[in-house]
């Protein structure tokens, strides 16, 4: 059987832009989708804390070192700069390996940065 499981977490990020006149996704540092295993054009799922939306959309590879958590498109409507989200890529794989995977957590600090 295949199953749906979380596969990576990049926990407590803070938007740093909104542009709404920009062709949808979400752009994400660099070193942050590296360090979540998340890949350019990889579906993701957001959780707005501030305001309990939930969304879904792409990624898009920011500059590397920026910082950078800006929702594009209609997702800025979503979210203000400021608020603080949660982004989840999920896998498909097999039960007996799911049971077994440990997703990958990054919790970065209030600058976006990976706490080294």
């Amino acid at each position: 059987m295949i199953i749906e499981i979380l596969k990576s977490k990049l926990h407590r990020v803070k938007v740093t832009q909104a542009e709404l006149n920009y062709v949808g996704s979400i752009t994400i540092d660099e070193d942050l989708i590296e360090a979540a295993n998340i890949i350019p054009n990889e579906k993701v799922q957001i959780v707005n804390n501030n305001n309990g939306a939930r969304f879904e959309t792409y990624v898009i590879k920011g500059e590397r070192g920026s910082g950078t958590v800006c929702l594009n498109g209609a997702t800025a409507r979503l979210a203000q700069v400021g608020d603080i989200i949660i982004i989840m890529s999920y896998a498909y794989m097999e039960a007996e390996e799911a049971r077994s995977y440990e997703p990958i957590l990054i919790f970065p600090d209030a600058n976006n940065k990976l706490i080294k």
